[in-house]
């Protein structure tokens, strides 16, 4: 999917990592007053914009310039590389390069060469897939700690905003100069998908991926007419990327070729109907991996999508947001937690706000595997796990009681669909159910008394998560606990519910 085309007007450059943020309150932040101060240097420029993807396509002086990226970095950094720097008129393998990186499907011309008037009004302007956007720039440049930073002016439309860049072909200094401009935690955007975004153009249809530790979680949809989105279809696999990670010292080829196949066969199905846009985040299992790099570069390969590896701050906030969000409360004081395959994530406060948030690196597959809970245990076994469970998780304790526990993920809606006996999830009986201790005990004793393939025969037991659903309810056990509550009630809407709010609106359920 990255293999593109090069024409031999690509210059020979050393490819830099680059980051690059949107937002008009850019202007206010002290660190960039430096460059305030610089000189502007002004140019216009014209970009070919598309709904299938954000590579960038610009012509400048009378050259069409290329870029496509070509790998992505866990720190969420991205190395984009030169494909073509052709001067007007176009050969037709030029036209051809173009359209390649672009994604859309290749123009029918018999034209041997193009000029830019050409090109725009002949191949491009009749087409609904790409957009032609004239733009002007004011950039402003500077070194800080050995790092090229631009901060830009960009015009397009009527409307303008501004953006900076921090640029350098080693990694880790960028990272660094986000962090000394106070810029940490912001998204990385590129140019194009900037732009679409000022210009509120691009895919109706939209799919976003949840890679964790155990899962994939997948959700597609369409925004209506007055841009709200609705979801059409969600679906999950067990990929089990987090198998084998603390023993291996990282994600095994095994772990990492089965969560590609997925992610791949999703986004390719998707694709099927269109373009669309495509947002994927990852959790623990890639957060905590030292070879995530090999995984992401792998689905970048695969299916041309970028995998933003999350903080888990981030991934308790957008999980809150979509539980407060839809369920009846009771109390002013909640609790929602995400209990996954590699970490656990805490956030507490109000409907309406965020009070505190913490992620704790306690997940199903890292306990079962650390006590065998895969098959059929004694009863021994199962309160050793669930004492060093608690022993991780013990600063739950010291916070003042929640008037309402909220359970999130994988593991509470599949208790909550053994609880209702489903043959077939059905995610509108699943939320909001209400788990007491009892049924967790319940379900508990029956895990432990059933080997692996015992617990796939259960009802309302997605069967890949045979392995790990025993640790899973520990957890959620010892939450109940050291909250000191008697129930808790199950949000079927979890994270990927959140950033589709987050980046495309309030989302509306099927």
């Amino acid at each position: 999917m990255t293999d593109h085309p090069v024409h031999p007007s690509a210059p020979a450059v050393v490819p830099r990592w680059e980051w690059r943020t949107f937002g008009n309150d850019l202007d206010a932040l002290d660190a960039l007053a430096p460059l305030r101060t610089a000189a502007p240097v002004e140019s216009d420029e014209t970009y070919v914009l598309s709904m299938y993807g954000d590579a960038s396509v610009k012509v400048r002086d009378g050259v069409l310039d290329v870029k496509v990226l070509q790998q992505v970095s866990g720190a969420g950094l991205q190395l984009w590389v030169p494909t073509m720097k052709a001067p007007f008129p176009l050969d037709t393998g030029a036209v051809a390069a173009a359209f390649a990186a672009l994604g859309a499907p290749p123009p029918e011309t018999r034209r041997t060469e193009l000029g830019l008037d050409q090109l725009v009004e002949d191949l491009v302007a009749p087409r609904d897939d790409l957009r032609v956007v004239a733009i002007h720039k004011g950039r402003r440049r500077s070194i800080v700690d050995d790092c090229m930073v631009e901060l830009t002016a960009v015009s397009a439309e009527g409307r303008t905003v501004t953006t900076v860049a921090v640029e350098s072909p080693d990694p880790d200094l960028v990272s660094r100069t986000i962090g000394r401009l106070g810029l940490d935690g912001r998204p990385n955007v590129c140019v194009a998908r900037g732009l679409k975004s000022v210009l509120g153009w691009g895919p109706r249809r939209f799919a976003v991926l949840d890679v964790g530790t155990n899962s994939v979680k997948f959700a597609r949809g369409r925004r209506d007419e007055g841009g709200t989105p609705r979801i059409e279809e969600e679906t999950a696999v067990v990929t089990r990327l987090g198998e084998g990670l603390v023993a291996a010292g990282g994600l095994t080829p095994a772990s990492m070729s089965r969560t590609v196949d997925a992610i791949g066969d999703l986004v390719d199905d998707a694709r099927r109907d269109g373009p669309l846009d495509i947002v994927a985040v990852g959790t623990a299992g890639i957060r905590q991996a030292p070879n995530r790099d090999e995984l992401l570069a792998a689905v970048l390969s695969r299916c041309g999508v970028t995998v933003e590896v999350i903080s888990g701050r981030d991934e308790a906030r957008l999980a809150y947001m979509a539980a407060v969000s839809t369920l009846p409360l009771s109390g002013d004081r909640l609790l929602v937690f995400d209990s996954g395959g590699g970490s656990s994530q805490f956030t507490s406060g109000s409907v309406d706000r965020i009070e505190e948030q913490f992620s704790v690196d306690v997940g199903a597959v890292r306990f079962a595997e650390r006590f065998g809970l895969a098959a059929a245990v004694p009863r021994e076994t199962v309160d050793a796990a669930l004492d060093a469970i608690a022993a991780e998780l013990a600063e739950l304790g010291d916070r003042p009681r929640p008037d309402m526990v909220i359970a999130i993920g994988g593991t509470s809606t599949n208790l909550a669909a053994i609880k209702h006996g489903l043959d077939r999830y059905d995610p509108d009986t699943v939320h909001g159910t209400v788990l007491d201790a009892t049924d967790v005990d319940g379900q508990i004793e029956a895990f432990r008394t059933r080997s692996t393939e015992q617990r796939r025969g259960i009802a309302g037991l997605q069967p890949a998560r045979a392995e790990v659903i025993l640790a899973g309810a520990c957890i959620v056990r010892t939450i109940l606990t050291l909250t000191r509550q008697d129930a808790l009630t199950v949000s079927d809407r979890g994270l990927r519910h959140g950033v589709i709010a987050e980046r495309f609106g309030s989302p509306q359920p099927p």
